[in-house]
């Protein structure tokens, strides 16, 4: 990061007021730690999505003919989890976005503006598009459609074979 980056903002506060700096690390830290548990939640939903599928195919695979109920509820409950895993995903982020509009209020009270000047420079759009900031949230809450549709589609290649 460049001196240019961390440009204080005019006229700061002489100092900060401890309660503030703590309240502000407070903050920083409970919106990491809301990251740290998207991240456990989606490794254990890709997890389950995994053994799940891993599951319907080995037994759609064995020439074995599983009755359609069974591959219904199946689909169904592999949809559902799809389902808990994307709504999850959505309170994570308003849980998130809500700390941040918190971190931003508080950072104009303090010399150096991080999360916000960090936030400038990555949406900053220039150069190629392959080198721009692409937000994680973006990708990941489409993962759990894609397992959605990889259910229903073993539910139909159950019916049709």
């Amino acid at each position: 990061m460049t001196q240019s980056s961390l440009t204080p903002v005019p006229d700061p506060p002489a100092e900060p007021s401890p309660v503030v700096v703590d309240l502000y690390r407070m903050a920083v830290e409970m919106a990491d730690r809301v990251s740290a548990r998207r991240g456990t939640a989606n490794a254990f939903f890709l997890s389950v999505q995994t053994a799940f599928l891993g599951a319907m195919g080995i037994t759609a695979s064995e020439g074995s003919r599983v009755p359609w109920w069974v591959a219904l509820v199946l689909a169904l409950a592999g949809v559902l989890v799809s389902m808990t895993w994307w709504l999850q995903l959505r309170s994570y982020r308003a849980l998130n976005k809500a700390k941040f509009e918190i971190i931003n209020s508080v950072e104009p009270l303090l010399p150096v503006q991080v999360f916000s000047r960090e936030w400038d420079v990555l949406t900053r759009g220039v150069g190629p598009w392959w080198t721009r900031y692409a937000e994680l949230g973006a990708t990941e809450r489409k993962v759990p459609w894609v397992f959605a549709v990889l259910h229903a589609g073993l539910f139909i290649g159950t019916l049709c074979s």
